[in-house]
C-alpha cells in the first residue's frame, strides 16, 4: 500500500500502522463480497457510492490489487514514498510550471501527445488525440518510470542483466525500458517517452541516469527538461531498496528523492492484454459521434 502522498511525516508508528493495515484489509473483503445479481441497474452517471456502481464503467475490487500493507525500509513502516524534503511533500510546483500545467487536464505520464491536452472540442476526432496510457502505448501513472511508482495492479517488475544492458520489464502495458551500461547519453535532439537511460555501478548498486525525455510524457507536471537518476541496492537476499531523485528547475523549486522496498516473490508476471485499437478505444469515439449527432438534432 504504496505511493506518493502528502503527509506530515513519511514514517508511522508500527501500532497505527497495523490498525490502518486493518482497516485497509476489511475494506477490501468487504468490497470483495459477491454482488446481488438481483439488483437494479445504477442510474445515469452513476450512484455516487465506492466501486464500479458509483463511477459507471470503472472496475470493480476485483480489478485492483496495490496492496494492503505499508512497505518497510530500515525497519520503518512508511506512508510516503518521499524522503526529501524530509516531511514526505512534494515541493511546490514553480509558477511557469502552474501555468503550464493548467493547459492540460491531467498533467501526468498518460497526457495526451498533442497540446493542449485531449479535453475540448477535438479531443475525441482521432485516435491519436487520446492519451497515452489510455491508448495502451504507455503505462499510467508511470509505472514504467523513472521514476517506477506503483498504481492499481500489475506492480511487478522483471529485470533481466546483460554485460552491455540491463531491461527492467515492467509488468504494467508490458512497458520495457533498456538502460544501456557505461554508454554516453544520446544527443539532445533524440527524445523518447521513457528518457534515454545509462547505467553504471557504484560498488554494489546500480547507478541509472535518464534524460532526454519528451513533452509527451509529463511526469506529475514534468517538462522535458526533466532529470531521474534511480539506485538500486539490496536490503538482503530478497528484497531491492529502490530510490530515486528528481530533478527538472523549470517545474519544481528543488530536487526531491523517493525510495521503496520491492521485495522478491515467486509469482508471475501476467500478460497485460491491451494495445492499441481495442475495443473500448472505438467505442469511445463512436460515443463521441453519438453524442454529436444528439446534439446536432437538439
Amino acid at each position: 500500500m504504496s505511493g506518493i502522498r502528502r503527509v506530515d511525516d513519511e514514517r508511522v508508528a508500527l501500532p497505527e500502522a497495523a490498525r490502518l493495515e486493518k482497516v485497509r484489509a476489511d475494506r477490501v473483503q468487504r468490497a470483495a463480497q459477491p454482488s446481488d445479481g438481483n439488483r437494479a441497474a445504477p442510474p445515469a452517471g452513476g450512484d455516487g457510492s465506492a466501486g464500479a456502481a458509483g463511477n459507471v464503467g470503472g472496475y470493480n475490487n476485483f480489478w485492483v490489487d496495490n496492496g494492503t500493507e505499508y512497505f518497510s525500509i530500515d525497519g520503518q513502516k512508511r506512508m510516503s514514498i518521499i524522503v526529501d524534503p524530509p516531511d514526505g511533500r512534494m515541493p511546490p510546483l514553480t509558477p511557469a510550471a502552474q501555468q503550464r500545467i493548467a493547459r492540460f487536464a491531467r498533467p501526468t505520464s498518460d497526457a495526451g501527445e498533442n497540446d493542449p491536452g485531449f479535453e475540448g472540442p477535438t479531443a475525441y476526432d482521432d485516435p491519436e488525440r487520446r492519451p497515452l496510457g489510455e491508448r495502451c502505448l504507455l503505462g499510467f501513472g508511470s509505472t514504467a518510470g523513472p521514476p517506477s511508482l506503483p498504481v492499481l495492479y500489475n506492480n511487478f517488475h522483471q529485470i533481466v542483466q546483460t554485460p552491455a544492458t540491463v531491461l527492467i520489464l515492467n509488468e504494467m502495458v508490458h512497458d520495457a525500458r533498456v538502460v544501456r551500461m557505461n554508454a554516453e547519453h544520446l544527443p539532445p535532439a533524440i527524445r523518447k517517452w521513457m528518457g534515454d537511460s545509462v547505467g553504471r555501478w557504484e560498488g554494489d548498486t546500480l547507478v541509472v541516469d535518464t534524460t532526454n525525455f519528451t513533452d509527451k510524457t509529463r511526469f506529475r507536471g514534468s517538462s522535458d527538461n526533466l532529470h531521474v537518476v534511480e539506485r538500486f541496492s539490496r536490503i538482503d537476499a530478497r528484497t531491492l531498496r529502490y530510490r530515486f531523485t528528481v530533478e527538472d528547475s523549470q517545474t519544481w523549486g528543488r530536487p526531491w528523492s523517493g525510495e521503496e522496498a520491492w521485495p522478491a516473490t515467486a509469482e508471475r508476471l501476467f500478460e497485460y492484454a491491451c494495445h492499441e485499437g481495442n475495443y473500448a478505444l472505438g467505442g469511445i469515439l463512436r460515443g463521441a459521434r453519438l453524442r454529436e449527432a444528439e446534439r446536432t438534432k437538439q
